[in-house]
């Protein structure tokens, strides 16, 4: 066990007993996505015996980030080894890349995060202590989105949309079928910084939800080619962002250290939302209009020169305008958690609509659903299609 003080929150009733103590926990809540046991707490003497660390450049190893990612690999082994196999698939299939050819390009982060990001380095290496493969294949899967190249063609669509009563961050996030297996639900308690409750792809640290603060994040993918090894990965920058304390600080910690490849990343917390649509070159940000950011899988801002883009999904501009259409007409009356859930369950244009389906040998869906109200702190997941989930619940990070 690791007790550490409970971080003192502006809103805390202030009497004088002690502190209650807070572990350095990590649970995977019990759900179709993620359907394996809680275990308790490690203790220092099941994580004597680390095996191999790649990060011992870091410094002293730090006992709360990896004891995290341990209990994150060994509660999801299975879906750790799945998702490996995945994208080992995935990059010979799609990017012609054997995975020693991965491994080797997933190395080349090392220094920067040995450097400026050595907890995420721990996490990832307990990922991989726990789930019992190598921490080059956990690093691998982490920085995904930099290792292809732009060969991706997950197709999502989000939106921030706040007034004076409420904020509302969500998104449908698209990918192939068989990744949903592979989902999980990650309950992160940590020291010093806010908790977090995420939807990711197991041995990912960093993907879509919001934490204790109330500051949510959403990804969409973008196309176009370079990669930058000095700056931080996409899904790395999602974890820094559910680490800050509020929308304005994710920005600036990734504007400071810049994102590695392309992608849009939209933050939000209960003041309103703000987008970064990223490439390997430049940040650009998306300020909200009328109370509003929307976006899809293309960029919308101009971007610097050497920033070449693929347009992947045909249907981005089609599902961009639709879900601005949506909010204009519903408008009126406020950003409300059950109306943009609705919005999300639309099929107009399927299958290549907001709620997409799989077609043919198009094997990209619809795979969870997340609509978080930042004000209330609270959001709500549908599994699966979210007109037709396989499974609901909540989220409420404490």
């Amino acid at each position: 066990m690791f007790p550490l003080s409970e971080p003192t929150r502006a809103n805390d009733r202030r009497d004088n007993r002690a502190p209650q103590p807070r572990k350095a926990t990590l649970e995977m809540e019990k759900t179709s996505i993620a359907n394996v046991a809680n275990i308790p707490p490690s203790s220092a003497s099941d994580i004597s015996d680390w095996g191999r660390s790649v990060s011992e450049e870091a410094g002293p190893r730090s006992l709360l980030e990896h004891t995290i990612g341990f209990q994150h690999g060994i509660q999801g082994a299975p879906l750790v080894i799945s998702n490996r196999a995945f994208y080992k698939s995935f990059f010979s299939s799609k990017a012609s890349m054997e995975w020693p050819a991965v491994q080797q390009t997933a190395l080349k982060f090392l220094p920067i995060l040995i450097r400026d990001w050595p907890h995420y380095v721990e996490e990832m290496q307990g990922v991989a202590d726990g789930a019992k493969i190598p921490f080059e294949d956990v690093l691998a899967v982490n920085v995904r989105t930099e290792i292809s190249f732009g060969a991706f063609n997950d197709g999502c669509t989000s939106l921030s949309w706040t007034s004076d009563s409420a904020s509302i961050l969500a998104q449908n996030w698209d990918w192939e079928y068989a990744q949903q297996a592979n989902l999980v639900h990650l309950n992160i308690h940590q020291s010093e910084k806010p908790s977090i409750e995420m939807i990711t792809e197991a041995g990912i640290i960093g993907k879509i939800g919001m934490n204790s603060a109330g500051v949510g994040v959403c990804l969409n993918a973008l196309k176009a080619k370079g990669c930058n090894f000095d700056k931080l990965p996409v899904h790395l920058a999602l974890r820094a962002a559910l680490d800050s304390t509020s929308c304005l600080m994710a920005v600036a910690t990734l504007e400071k250290a810049g994102v590695a490849a392309a992608g849009h990343i939209l933050i939000a917390d209960a003041k309103g939302g703000l987008g970064l649509e990223c490439s390997s070159v430049d940040i650009v940000r998306l300020e909200m209009e009328q109370g509003v950011v929307t976006h899809s899988n293309h960029f919308i801002a101009p971007h610097a020169e050497g920033v070449n883009e693929v347009v992947m999904i045909s249907d981005t501009t089609d599902r961009l305008a639709r879900i601005r259409k949506l909010i204009k007409i519903n408008e009126s009356g406020g950003p409300k958690v059950e109306v943009v859930e609705r919005m999300l369950e639309d099929e107009e244009g399927s299958p290549n609509s907001i709620c997409r389906s799989s077609a043919g040998d198009w094997l990209v869906q619809t795979l969870f659903s997340i609509v978080m109200d930042l004000g209330e702190r609270r959001g709500h997941v549908r599994v699966g299609k979210p007109n037709q989930p396989v499974e609901v619940f909540d989220i409420q990070p404490v």
